[in-house]
């Protein structure tokens, strides 16, 4: 659409001001399928875009299936409620159109750029609140999310890059990042935005070193057997930018960094490698680490820290938390009449184990209760890995403690939409999943399918996964179990009022 089209649509006339008084209701199903149809679907947690020109608040639409209740008290329809209340409550789009409507310091011209997976969708939600202020913008996302959310005529450049492992693209994504800096008029206000994948999807070298370098350091690493927090202190020390080193590049005189967490306690430092997030020297000290002498090089090289009256200027705020999807699903399955058990502990570790614990606490939960958690679990990958990501292999594991135990379900998805290699959120699974595989794929195993970290193709098997398409944010993944009540108790509830 053009950009009158886009601005008149965003009149106080036209349409409200607030996001969440425009938002589309779902259709709810097992199998969600979201993207921007014509005839009315919307992302999970992202905007919905009309061809004619308007764009609507973000909003999950998903396809039913035949198990839907039109009172909808299926238990599977009430989780994937919870779940598109979660990408409602931290879309990348509403958050940002929320935090900018609130804003008065943007009044003259500004610049605006976006990194990471939620980014095409932050952008529009900046464009909508700021309108023709925005002179100028980039994003830079995963290979296919800005698909039908930039539209042509916008004056946004989109970048698409590689994730999760870098790779050329991302050096390209770091050039183009730092062009559209130095480009930029010194006294312009500056928009950042910065969402979870950011530090795969851009990067830039000291001089001299480029993508052969970067897959170099990358390989290294991963077969390193460092945690993760060394990892990316390594990452952080060789980069031009990450660590707050991108500020070098920024003349503007005011700039406001938002951000969506998608790391455990929301440190700005760790989301998106603290691209504009004031660091220490201690932060990326890479001194007490056996590094190869190459790779030692490549870290002597990089430039300093910016300087603190560089960082003065920049004022950061978090946006969406993975802690906020995690009340909003509560909410939700609060007013379903559920007694809720938030777990506020990071899931983490093996997600086979995390997945079977969780099974077995189910199975024996009270009726009418549901925990729910945040977090992101690791899978153990053979030599030649299957189909499937952290979430279905969790939420496989949780089937196999809870077959045959009637009224247990378990729900895992990534809140980016992708969990590991294909187009699959994560997995919803009940008592009769089990059952239903080895129906469908007689002599298969479920043990065999998690070791051979293939969970994926067992899920689709018996008809578990979860598909949302990109949801327009990231803050990790979403796990909900539940026991349902009985079969009375449930009529009753759904019949009162």
């Amino acid at each position: 659409m053009s950009r009158s089209a886009g601005r008149s649509a965003r009149s106080e006339d036209s349409a409200p001001s607030d996001p969440d008084a425009r938002s589309n209701g779902p259709r709810i199903g097992s199998d969600i399928s979201s993207n921007f149809p014509d005839g009315g679907q919307a992302s999970a947690g992202g905007a919905s875009l009309d061809r004619a020109g308007a764009k609507d608040a973000p909003a999950a639409t998903i396809a039913s299936d035949s198990r839907s209740n039109p009172r909808n008290s299926d238990p599977r329809d009430i989780l994937l409620d919870a779940l598109r209340a979660a990408l409602d409550a931290v879309g990348g789009y509403r958050s940002v159109h929320r935090r900018l409507m609130q804003e008065a310091s943007i009044e003259g011209p500004c610049a605006a750029f976006a990194v990471g997976k939620a980014s095409a969708f932050m952008m529009a939600g900046a464009l909508d609140a700021l309108g023709d202020r925005i002179e100028k913008g980039l994003v830079i996302t995963r290979h296919g999310y800005a698909a039908e959310v930039i539209e042509p005529g916008w004056p946004v450049e989109v970048v698409e890059s590689s994730h999760p492992l870098p790779d050329a693209s991302s050096i390209e994504a770091g050039r183009a990042l730092i062009d559209f800096l130095r480009r930029l008029p010194p006294r312009t206000t500056l928009l950042a935005m910065i969402s979870g994948g950011a530090s795969a999807l851009v990067e830039r070298l000291a001089a001299g070193f480029g993508a052969e370098d970067l897959a170099r350091v990358n390989r290294y690493l991963l077969g390193s057997g460092y945690p993760i927090g060394t990892i990316n202190r390594v990452r952080k020390r060789i980069s031009l930018i990450k660590a707050g080193r991108l500020a070098n590049f920024i003349a503007s005189q005011e700039v406001l960094n938002l951000l969506i967490s998608d790391v455990p306690g929301d440190d700005p430092k760790v989301i998106g490698s603290g691209l504009l997030i004031p660091h220490t020297a201690a932060d990326i000290d890479t001194g007490e680490i056996d590094l190869p002498p190459w790779l030692t090089t490549m870290a002597r090289s990089a430039p300093d820290l910016p300087p603190a009256k560089t960082m003065d200027s920049i004022r950061s705020e978090i946006i969406a938390r993975p802690a906020d999807a995690r009340a909003a699903a509560a909410a939700c399955l609060r007013k379903a009449g559920f007694d809720i058990i938030e777990h506020p502990e990071i899931l983490q570790g093996d997600a086979v184990e995390a997945g079977s614990r969780i099974g077995r606490m189910i199975a024996l939960a009270a009726p009418a209760t549901v925990h729910l958690w945040v977090g992101e679990t690791t899978v153990r990958l053979p030599p030649h890995p299957g189909r499937g990501g952290r979430c279905q292999s969790l939420a496989l594991a949780a089937a196999r403690e809870i077959a045959g135990k009637t009224g247990a379900y378990l729900l895992a998805a990534g809140t980016d939409g992708s969990d590991g290699p294909g187009e699959v959120a994560g997995a919803l699974v009940d008592a009769g999943s089990i059952d239903r595989g080895q129906s469908a794929a007689p002599g298969s195993c479920p043990d065999r399918s998690l070791r051979a970290a293939d969970a994926g193709t067992w899920l689709e098997a018996c008809g578990d996964l979860v598909r949302t398409g990109p949801t327009g944010t990231n803050v990790m993944d979403l796990i909900i179990a539940l026991r349902a009540r009985s079969p009375a108790s449930t009529e009753r509830s759904f019949h009162a009022g």
